[in-house]
C-alpha cells in the first residue's frame, strides 16, 4: 500500500468514526506531520497530583488509607495528602496546558472525591461541583477533557469488601460511572474506564507494589481480571444504550504495554516475546478488542497447567462464560495505550510460583546502548513495533497514546534526557502513522507536572513542568522541554532535522 493511500484511509477512518474533516488539500500530508484534528496534550491522575485529600467532602481512598497506615512504603516517606495542590491550583494547570497548546487534558476522576463511601448513598456534590469547573475550565481554552473513571484509587469502603477480586465491585463501579455520564456527559466526550488494570491488579499480588497491598499473587490478580473486564463492559454497554444517543462521546480502556523484542532469533524467544505480550496486553485485550474474545488460549492454557501441577482441582484464571464473552467483545471505541520503553525477553522461569510472572513462562532484561533512567530505556522504535502489532492483532479499532514519558532524578530543568526522547517517541507514532497505517488519533504526554510517582513517592520527575514540593505553595516552572513540545503541538508536526535522525526503524 502506498503513503498516499495509507494517509487517505487513516483520514477517512477519522473522519467516519470520530467526526474529524477530512483535509481540504489535494496533496499528501507531509511524512513529520500529524493528521488534521490529530489530539495533542498532556495527561494527570487524581490521587498523584489534586491533593485535598480530605477537602470538600472526599472519602477515604486505598491510597490514602495505606500510605497514612505504612508511611515507610514510598521511596521518602510521602504521600499524596496536598500532592502538586491541582485541587487548588486547577486554573493555574489549565494555563499551563494553554502554554503547552495542548487541545486534549486527560485527567483522572476521584471515586472517592464524588461517592465517599464508594456507594450512591452519599454523593458528594462538591466532589462533582469541582469537577464541573475544571471542565468547563478547560472547554473556555479550548481543551478537551479525557476523562479516566478509575485511576486507582479505590473508595476504601470498597476495599472492606475485598476490592476488585470481588465481583460485586463492578456493581458499585456501573453506579458511578452512570453519575459521571449524567453530571459530565454533555461536555465529556472522551472516556476511559480504566488505566492499567495489568499494573494496578499488582495491588493484589504484593504487599509493597502498589496499594491496597493484598499479597495474593496468581489468584487475585486473575480474580480481579475477570471483574474489571466484566466492569468495563457493563459501563460500555451503559453508556452505549442510555447516553452515546444524546452524549455522542466515545470509550476505551488504556493499558499499558512495553514492547519484548526476543533476545535472539530463535523461534522459542519469538514464542516468549508473543507469550509476554498476551500475558500483560492480551488478558485484558483480547476479550474486548479481538473478533473471538475471551482470554488468549495461551494464557487459559498455561495457568491451567500450572494449576494443575499445584494440585488444585480448577484453574487459577476464572472461566468467562459464553454469555460473559459476548457482554465483554467490543465494548471500545478507541484502545488507549501507555507505552514507556522496550525489553529483551527470552523462554524462561522467574517470579514466585504462584504467580502471573510464573505462569507467563519468561525472562526479561534491559537493552544495552540505549539511554536509560530507572526502568525506562529510550527506544523509539519498540512503540512503532508494538503499534504495527497491535494494529495487526486488534484491526478495526484507533488507538490513542494516553501516556508516554521520560522520568529525571529531582532537580532537573535543563530536561535535554526528555526532550531527546519525546521528539524520539513522537516520530516513531508519526512513521507509524504516516508510513505503516496505523490508526492514531491522540497523544497526552506523562506527565504535566511532577506528581507522587505511587511507591516511588517524589524520587523521581515525570513532569514537562516542575513543582517545587518545598514550598507550600506548590509553584510550577516550565522545564526545557515545554518549549520544545509547545513548539511540535503548535506546528502539528516534529522538527524534520528531528524526524529524519530518530532512531525510528527497527532492527532487522
Amino acid at each position: 500500500m502506498s503513503r498516499t493511500v495509507v494517509l487517505v484511509v487513516v483520514a477517512a477512518l477519522l473522519s467516519e468514526t470520530w467526526g474529524v474533516p477530512l483535509s481540504s488539500g489535494s496533496s499528501p500530508r507531509a511524512a513529520n506531520h500529524f493528521p488534521d484534528g490529530f489530539y495533542l496534550g498532556a495527561a494527570t491522575a487524581a490521587y498523584q497530583v489534586e491533593g485535598g485529600w480530605n477537602e470538600g467532602g472526599k472519602g477515604e481512598s486505598i491510597w490514602d488509607h495505606t500510605l497514612h497506615a505504612q508511611p515507610n512504603l514510598t521511596a521518602d516517606g510521602q504521600n499524596g495528602d496536598v500532592a502538586a495542590d491541582s485541587y487548588h491550583k486547577y486554573k493555574e494547570d489549565v494555563q499551563l496546558l494553554v502554554g503547552l497548546n495542548a487541545n486534549v487534558y486527560r485527567f483522572s476522576l476521584s471515586w472517592p472525591r464524588i461517592l465517599p463511601t464508594g456507594d450512591t448513598d452519599n454523593i458528594n456534590q462538591a466532589g462533582i461541583d469541582y469537577y464541573n469547573s475544571l471542565i468547563n475550565e478547560l472547554l473556555a481554552n479550548g481543551i478537551q477533557p479525557m476523562v479516566t473513571l478509575y485511576h486507582w484509587d479505590l473508595p476504601q469502603e470498597l476495599q472492606k469488601l475485598g476490592g476488585w477480586p470481588n465481583a460485586v465491585i463492578a456493581d458499585y463501579f456501573v453506579e458511578y460511572a452512570r453519575i459521571a455520564f449524567e453530571n459530565f456527559g454533555d461536555r465529556v466526550k472522551l472516556w476511559l474506564t480504566f488505566n492499567e488494570p495489568d499494573m494496578f491488579s499488582n495491588g493484589y499480588s504484593s504487599a509493597t507494589a502498589l496499594a491496597p497491598g493484598a499479597d495474593s499473587p496468581g489468584v487475585a490478580d486473575y480474580l480481579l481480571a475477570k471483574a474489571v473486564l466484566l466492569a468495563h463492559a457493563r459501563v460500555y454497554r451503559l453508556y452505549d444504550q442510555r447516553f452515546r444517543p444524546t452524549q455522542r462521546g466515545r470509550v476505551g480502556i488504556t493499558l499499558n504495554i512495553d514492547w519484548y523484542e526476543p533476545l535472539t532469533s530463535s523461534a522459542d524467544d519469538a514464542e516468549a516475546s508473543d507469550r509476554q505480550l498476551q500475558f500483560e496486553c492480551g488478558l485484558w485485550a483480547h476479550p474486548i478488542f479481538s473478533r473471538e474474545g475471551d482470554f488468549p488460549e495461551v494464557v487459559k492454557l498455561r495457568v491451567a497447567a500450572n494449576s494443575r501441577k499445584e494440585g488444585r482441582t480448577r484453574s487459577r484464571l476464572p472461566t468467562l462464560s459464553p454469555a460473559e464473552v459476548n457482554l465483554i467483545r467490543g465494548t471500545a471505541d478507541f484502545f488507549g495505550i501507555n507505552h514507556y520503553s522496550s525489553s529483551l525477553v527470552t523462554s524462561g522461569s522467574s517470579g514466585s510460583e504462584p504467580s502471573k510472572t510464573y505462569d507467563s513462562g519468561v525472562v526479561t532484561s534491559m537493552f544495552e546502548g540505549y539511554p536509560t533512567s530507572f526502568w525506562i530505556s529510550d527506544i523509539p522504535w519498540g512503540l512503532r513495533k508494538l503499534l504495527n502489532w497491535l494494529h495487526k492483532s486488534y484491526p478495526g479499532y484507533p488507538f490513542f497514546i494516553t501516556e508516554n514519558g521520560w522520568s529525571d532524578p529531582p532537580g532537573v530543568l535543563n530536561d535535554t534526557a526528555r526532550i531527546h526522547y519525546y521528539r524520539g517517541y513522537l516520530s516513531a507514532l508519526l512513521r507509524s502513522i504516516n508510513d505503516d497505517g496505523v490508526p492514531v488519533i491522540g497523544y497526552t504526554a506523562w506527565s504535566l507536572l511532577d506528581n507522587l510517582e505511587w511507591m516511588n513517592g517524589y524520587t523521581i520527575k515525570f513532569g514537562l513542568y516542575s513543582v517545587d514540593y518545598d514550598d507550600p505553595e506548590r509553584p510550577r516552572t516550565a522545564k526545557a522541554s515545554v518549549p520544545v513540545m509547545a513548539q511540535i503541538y503548535k506546528e502539528r508536526a516534529v522538527p524534520l532535522e528531528d524526524f529524519e535522525n530518530a532512531d525510528t526503524t527497527p532492527p532487522s
